[in-house]
Order: structure tokens, then sequence, then C-alpha cells
């Protein structure tokens, strides 16, 4: 698979279909990335599970941090590792002795390792390596839209505005090149006015 780019398909598909997620790296602390995409998630309905062994004991939004995956003893449907790119390895070693496997792996936004990736897909489990779940769900869903952040969705109506553990719609149509990474289309762009 083509890990520099997914299409709006393939994210879709993930992030309706799965409904338990164990963040890898998670933190309690609420001014880092991953605090608030555990929340943000936590509050559209997925049931978030925080591994980090450096809070063992502490919890996250209500939910008890366990120290690694082995530790949760229940399936697991995705995976979402908020680490750096040389600790990926270790995670998806961890995650491919679990059973049953998780459907997903996903690597956080700056995250990437392709032998990992490759060890995944060879196990059947799917990939999104360097996107950000939070980011996706707001986009695919044009609840980014109402920061004025252009989602590239279409649609007759607004997104409702969410209420605790509601998940909205992420069936809207997606404009032209919403498969394309926004610096190829300005790079093009560019070139085409030349």
């Amino acid at each position: 698979m083509n890990h520099d780019t997914y299409a709006d398909a393939y994210i879709r598909e993930i992030l309706n279909g799965v409904k338990t997620i164990a963040m890898v790296g998670a933190s309690p602390v609420n001014v880092r990335p991953s605090y608030f995409a555990f929340k943000y998630l936590s509050e559209r309905g997925y049931d978030m599970i925080p591994v980090n062994p450096g809070h063992v004991g502490k919890n996250l939004v209500g939910k008890p941090f366990v120290g690694s995956l082995a530790d949760i003893g229940r399936p697991i449907d995705m995976i979402d590792i908020f680490r750096s790119s040389q600790h990926i390895m270790p995670v998806v070693d961890e995650a491919l002795k679990l059973s049953p496997l998780p459907k997903v792996i996903w690597m956080q936004l700056g995250a990437r390792d392709d032998a990992a990736a490759a060890k995944a897909e060879a196990a059947g489990i799917k990939v999104v390596m360097n996107r950000c779940p939070k980011i996706e769900y707001g986009r695919l869903s044009s609840e980014i839209a109402w920061m004025g952040v252009n989602s590239r969705t279409l649609s007759a109506r607004r997104a409702p505005m969410p209420v605790k553990g509601m998940r909205l719609s992420l069936n809207r149509m997606s404009v032209g090149g919403g498969d394309t990474a926004a610096s190829d289309r300005a790079a093009k762009n560019k070139t085409d006015t030349v």
C-alpha cells in the first residue's frame, strides 16, 4: 500500500469500523497533543484505553492507564501510536502478540516506520502513518469547518454540534483532490500558472 497518501474511503472505513482504541503514549498532561486527541475521540464515542507505563495508577478523562497492550485483557480494534518513529517497531511487535489481532495500527503525525507497517500488513492489519485520527475525523465529518478550516467536504447541511458520546457521520462527499496532499496540489498549481 502507498502510505504517502490515503483515500478518504480508506480512512472513513477505519474510523467507522473501530470502537476500541488503545492509545500508546497517551499523556495525562492537558497541554499534550495526545491528551487532546484522546479526549476528543473519547467524546465522539470511541472506547479509549490510555497505554503508558509511566502513568499506571493515574486516569485520563476517567480511563485508567495500563502499562502495556498485553495488560488490556480484551480485544482492541485500533492501536493509535503516539510515539516517535524509532519506538514504533516494538509497539507493532507487541501488537502482533495479541489475540485477537487489532484491525488497525495508526501512527500519529510525524511517525512513520515502513518496515513496521509492512510487518503489520503481512499479518492482515490495516496501517495508517503520519496522520491524526482526531484531525481526520474532524475533516471527514466537516466538524473542522466550524473553526474556519476548509474540510473539502460538501453537504447541504451543516454537521450537528456533537454531544458527549455522539458520533458524527463521516460519509460526507469529498470534493476533487480530497485524496491528494495539499502540498502536491500547490506545486501542481504553481507549475500550471507558469
